[in-house]
């Protein structure tokens, strides 16, 4: 079992940035995959980027892909999703999400493991 904490989001200007964290306890943080994925209102939750055991493979959204960074460190059994130039259409709430193996994914159903979300929400 592993046990996902957000937290990081609120309320932001447009063109601003917010830094999202992701906490993990539980199941060993260091061999797992993870990911942030995101649900507006009405919509499907979906994928925003995801990195993989070590941190030095990446995929991000063409969405917010040149905007978003996705970063760990596992001594601290923590990610982050560092959001750049937000936009209105970030608008969302963030999850982050675990799997059973070390490798990077942007499918959910690949994901075993998922925080309660914490919510970003941009201002035009």
């Amino acid at each position: 079992q592993m046990q996902l904490v957000e937290s990081g989001g609120g309320l932001v200007q447009a063109g601003g940035s917010l830094r999202l964290s992701c906490a993990a306890s539980g199941r060993t943080f260091s061999v797992v995959g993870m990911a942030w994925f995101r649900q507006a209102p009405g919509k499907e939750r979906e994928f925003v980027a995801t990195i993989n055991w070590s941190g030095d493979r990446t995929y991000y959204a063409d969405s917010v892909k040149g905007r978003c960074t996705i970063s760990r460190d596992n001594r601290k059994n923590t990610v982050y999703l560092e959001m750049n130039s937000l936009k209105s259409e970030d608008t969302a709430v963030y999850y982050c999400a675990a799997r059973g193996s070390s490798g990077v994914a942007t499918d959910k159903a690949y994901y075993d493991y998922w925080g309660q979300g914490t919510r970003v929400t941009v201002s035009s």
